[in-house]
C-alpha cells in the first residue's frame, strides 16, 4: 500500500491512532486523534508520548506512562493489549478511553515500535443533549456547561421522591477544589476559569450516564450518584479525586494542578435536600482539616 493511501485510510477511521518507534517517540498521529485529545499532530509528532502529551493514568491514579504503560509493554514482548484508561485533553480535563495495542515488526520479524488506537468512552452524546436541555430551562452554569445550583435543586427535591417512594438508593459528592483562591490570587481569574472548566470537564466525562454533576456555586460541584451503596460511593468518590488529582492545563508555559476535597453521603430515611448537604458539607470539612486531597465518606 502506498504511504498517501495508508495516511487517508488511518485519517478516516473513527478511533484515534497513533504510531510510535521502539522508544515511543510518535511517528503519526492521526485526525481522530486530534479530536479526541485536542493536540494537532504537529504538536506531538516526534515527541516522546509521555512528554505532557497523553500521560495516561489508571482509575486509581497510577501514571502509566513511567512505570505500567501497556504500550511499553507490548513493545517489549509483543503481545496485544486491551485497558481502559483516562488521557489528559490539551484542555487540562481527563477523558476515560479504551485503548487497544500492536507491535509493530520490520520484515525480520523484529519489533520496532507499536500501534494504539483508542476510543473515547465518555458520554459525550448524552452529556450533548443534556448541555442543550438545560440552556433551554435557563439551568445551565455557562462557564463550565454543567447543571447549575437551580437544577441541582430541583434535582434532589425528585431523587429524594423516588427514594421514599421507591426505595431506590442515592448519594451526594460534594465537591470542592482546594486552594482555589490562591490560584486566584496568584495568577488571576482567568486561570481560575480554566482551572473551573477542567475539573466540570474531567467530572462530567467520567460519570456514569444516569449520574448528575453540576456546579454548586464558586468552586464547588456537587454530584448526584444513582443506585450506590457505601463502597460504590467512596469507589466514585476516590476515583474522581484521583483523576482531578491528575489533571492539569498550562498557563504561560506553566504546569498548574489542582486537588479537590470531597465529602460523600448516602441518603437516609429521615433526610432532605439541606440535611443531607449540610452531613456532605461537614465530611467536606473533615477532608479539608485531614490535609486536603481526599474524600470522606459517611
Amino acid at each position: 500500500m502506498q504511504e498517501p493511501n495508508f495516511k487517508s485510510i488511518m485519517n478516516n477511521i473513527s478511533d484515534g491512532l497513533y504510531l510510535v518507534d521502539i522508544n515511543r517517540v510518535i511517528t503519526f498521529w492521526n485526525k481522530t486523534a486530534e479530536k479526541i485529545t485536542g493536540y494537532a499532530a504537529e504538536e506531538v509528532v516526534g515527541k516522546s508520548c509521555a512528554d505532557n502529551i497523553l500521560t495516561h493514568i489508571d482509575s486509581e491514579g497510577n501514571a502509566l506512562c513511567t512505570g505500567l504503560c501497556p504500550l511499553a509493554e507490548t513493545i517489549a514482548d509483543g503481545n496485544s493489549r486491551e485497558a481502559e484508561v483516562y488521557l489528559h485533553h490539551k484542555d487540562g480535563h481527563r477523558i476515560p478511553v479504551l485503548v487497544r495495542i500492536t507491535a509493530i515488526t520490520d520484515k525480520n520479524g523484529k519489533i520496532s515500535g507499536g500501534i494504539e488506537l483508542f476510543s473515547d468512552i465518555s458520554n459525550r452524546a448524552s452529556n450533548d443533549l443534556r448541555i442543550k436541555e438545560l440552556e433551554k430551562m435557563a439551568f445551565l452554569d455557562h462557564l463550565t456547561q454543567m447543571a447549575n445550583r437551580h437544577y441541582l435543586q430541583r434535582e434532589l427535591e425528585i431523587r429524594f421522591e423516588e427514594f421514599k417512594r421507591y426505595d431506590l438508593p442515592f448519594g451526594i459528592l460534594l465537591i470542592d477544589i482546594d486552594r482555589f483562591k490562591m490560584f486566584n490570587d496568584k495568577y488571576g481569574h482567568d486561570l481560575g476559569d480554566i482551572l473551573l472548566k477542567a475539573v466540570a470537564k474531567t467530572c462530567v466525562n467520567n460519570s456514569r450516564p444516569f449520574d448528575l454533576y453540576g456546579r454548586w456555586g464558586g468552586e464547588e460541584f456537587i454530584g448526584i450518584i444513582r443506585n450506590v451503596n457505601h463502597s460504590n460511593l467512596k469507589f466514585i468518590a476516590n476515583r474522581l479525586r484521583f483523576l482531578i488529582e491528575n489533571t492539569y492545563v498550562f498557563y504561560n508555559e506553566e504546569k498548574i494542578q489542582v486537588t479537590v476535597s470531597i465529602g460523600a453521603t448516602l441518603a437516609q430515611a429521615d433526610d432532605n435536600a439541606d440535611s443531607i448537604i449540610k452531613r456532605a458539607d461537614n465530611l467536606l470539612y473533615i477532608s479539608k482539616n485531614k490535609g486536603r486531597n481526599r474524600a470522606t465518606v459517611g
